[in-house]
């Protein structure tokens, strides 16, 4: 076991995977300190980070699905409704949309429930703004944020399912791995979760 997690070793070696199911390689990132400043790099006018407070779950999920699906996005969408409206109305749990003329374009989600630390639980974009320099905004807004309160840890997860930038993305944002865990579950576009085309360069296996 892990020390302190409770989440078992993994002995050397392979490993099969249950049919159904798909397994992505978890990355943890930390930051300990606010990273040097740089020069800013507003949002075009023409986009705006509204905040969702206290947003209806089908209201933050059609968000999370837009932003999400591309990369097998799950874990809100088969999160009960009750556990998610839990986090969605709790004061500590800061959620914005990116905009464009009524268009949602991407997902900040911060955490603060834990004293002393912030979880940048989401940052995405919807597909056809990644790579225009829009991401790099969004972190600085969600740095910004973060240790605009009493912290001493910024922290993150990625995993292999994500765009395959993300690591290094974080990484030159200032955050350093600490952790790494396999993690197996259900494929969700198997039971209707998400479409069943959708995150083609994820086999699909049952």
């Amino acid at each position: 076991m892990l020390p302190n997690t409770g989440i078992p070793t993994l002995a050397p070696g392979y490993a099969a995977v249950p049919p159904g199911h798909i397994a992505t390689i978890v990355t943890s990132l930390e930051m300990l300190r606010p990273p040097p400043p740089r020069p800013g790099r507003p949002f075009p006018p023409e986009l705006a980070l509204e905040p969702l407070l206290r947003p209806e779950p089908e209201t933050y999920r059609a968000l999370f699905r837009e932003v999400g699906a591309d990369w097998l996005w799950f874990s809100r969408l088969t999160l009960a409704e009750g556990a998610l409206a839990t986090i969605l109305t709790d004061r500590d749990v800061e959620i914005f949309a990116l905009r464009r003329e009524g268009r949602n374009l991407g997902l900040l989600e911060l955490d603060f429930r834990q004293p002393g630390a912030c979880e940048l639980v989401f940052l995405g974009l919807t597909g056809d703004v990644v790579g225009t320099g829009i991401g790099r905004t969004l972190m600085d807004a969600a740095t910004s944020r973060a240790w605009a309160r009493p912290i001493t840890r910024f922290w993150v997860h990625t995993c292999t399912l994500d765009h395959p930038g993300a690591l290094a993305f974080y990484r030159r944002a200032g955050f350093a791995p600490f952790a790494v865990h396999v993690e197996v579950a259900p494929d969700p576009r198997l039971d209707g979760t998400l479409p069943r085309d959708c995150a083609p360069h994820v086999p699909r296996l049952g």
